[in-house]
Parts: C-alpha cells; structure tokens; sequence
C-alpha cells in the first residue's frame, strides 16, 4: 500500500486500483493554513462532516464518493469494495472548546478500512479516552495506526499509550501534531516520538512511503513519520 501525507489528519492510501483520501482539512489562510490536496480520488472517508480540520472535500478532484463515517450504521459498509467500519467518539469533553473557539465538542468517529491486505485505523478526532469495549473489539486487528499525537483538544499522549498497548498495531504513523503552516497551537510530534525508543522510530525523508506487511511488527510496532506534502 503506498500512503501519502498531505497535512494535519489528510492521507492519501493507494491498493487494489483504489485511491482512499483520509479527514481533507479546509485549504487557505484564515482556515487550517495547508495547501489544497487537488489530486482525485475514489473515496474518500471523513470522521465527521462538520469540522474545518477534517471534512471538506471540495479540493479533492474527479468524483469520489464522500463518507461521513459517523453516520454508518455499526456493522459498517462497503464501498466501491472498501469495508469500513466506524467507532463513535467526541473531541475532548474537558478541554474548553468555548473558551478557545466558541463551541461545543465535536462527535467524530475513529474508522477502520481494509486495503491492500492491510487494516488501517484512523483516530479522527477523539479527544477521550477511547471506549474499553472499542479498544476490545479493536485488539489485534489493525495493522496501521493512523495516530492522533497533537495532544490540545484530542487523546492525551498517555491515553494513547494504553490504546496502542490494547490494539496492538503493527505500525504507526503519527498525524495531527503541529505544523508551521498550520494555525493549531498543538504538540510536536516529538513529543510523542520521544515515548519510543530511538530504533522503532524511522523518519521516512518523503511525503510517500510502501507498506507492506513483513514491515508490521505487533509485538514493538515501528513508527514511520511522513513529511507533509501541503
């Protein structure tokens, strides 16, 4: 499967004659400050429909089909051949979002998908400790971690850990941490990175990388930091 990083939590997964965007964030100034994804795609998969950060499709091209995970049912879909299912979850109920922003928490949705032989997990946007009975049925099916690392207003680092210990991944690569061009006042991902030892951790050097399952490792799984592409 060859991933893509384009900004904040925005992937691009290819496999299988799929190409599969990921949470595409809200281009320009006075929005999240990243470039426009505009490359096409065949789906694309949000966590929610009504964050700047996380659902807004109009800058991907061609005409993919656009899936608001938090509205599947529970025992997921298929989509063009693509199986996702969808765990319900909020932004942090203890950060003050109406002091910061002038709203409430957000409901978002974690949401796995099979492509290319390899399960993905992305984090959306969750800001709570994720659900005991999520983390149960998630333990040992995913091989890719999508992880939140930013911290301010999404999963606490030390949560995070839990969750990884639970779910076992087979590898990570860290999203949502800050960014130059970004306008969130969130955690480096040095901050999670440094949580690791310094041999799991593998600085890719591009915005592109192929994964394939003899490079899963469930028992210490590696963590590949893309660069961002936007």
């Amino acid at each position: 499967m060859k991933i893509t990083f384009y900004a904040h939590a925005s992937f691009r997964l290819e496999a299988d004659g799929l190409a599969v965007v990921t949470d595409p964030y809200t281009p320009g100034p006075g929005q999240s400050g990243f470039d426009p994804i505009d490359e096409p795609a065949d789906i694309v998969l949000m966590s929610s429909a009504t964050d700047r950060f996380h659902s807004d499709p109009s800058h991907v091209l061609g005409e993919a089909v656009v899936v608001n995970t938090l509205e599947l049912p529970s025992e997921g879909t298929v989509v063009k051949g693509l199986a996702v299912r969808a765990f319900p979850a909020y932004e942090s109920l203890t950060f003050d979002f109406r002091a910061a922003s002038n709203r409430d928490p957000d409901a978002n949705a974690l949401y796995l998908f099979e492509l290319g032989g390899i399960r993905v997990l992305h984090m959306g946007d969750v800001g709570n400790p994720i659900a005991d009975d999520q983390l149960d049925a998630l333990a040992g099916q995913v091989d890719l971690l999508l992880a939140l690392t930013g911290e301010h207003a999404t999963i606490a680092l030390d949560d995070l850990d839990r969750a990884i210990e639970r779910i076992r991944p087979g590898a990570i690569i860290p999203m949502h941490y800050y960014s130059a061009r970004g306008v969130l006042a969130i955690e480096p991902v040095e901050r999670f990175l440094d949580r690791f030892p310094t041999g799991r951790v593998h600085r890719v050097g591009a915005s592109s990388m192929k994964l394939t399952r003899d490079m899963l490792r469930p028992e210490a799984p590696p963590v590949f930091v893309l660069e961002q592409s936007r």
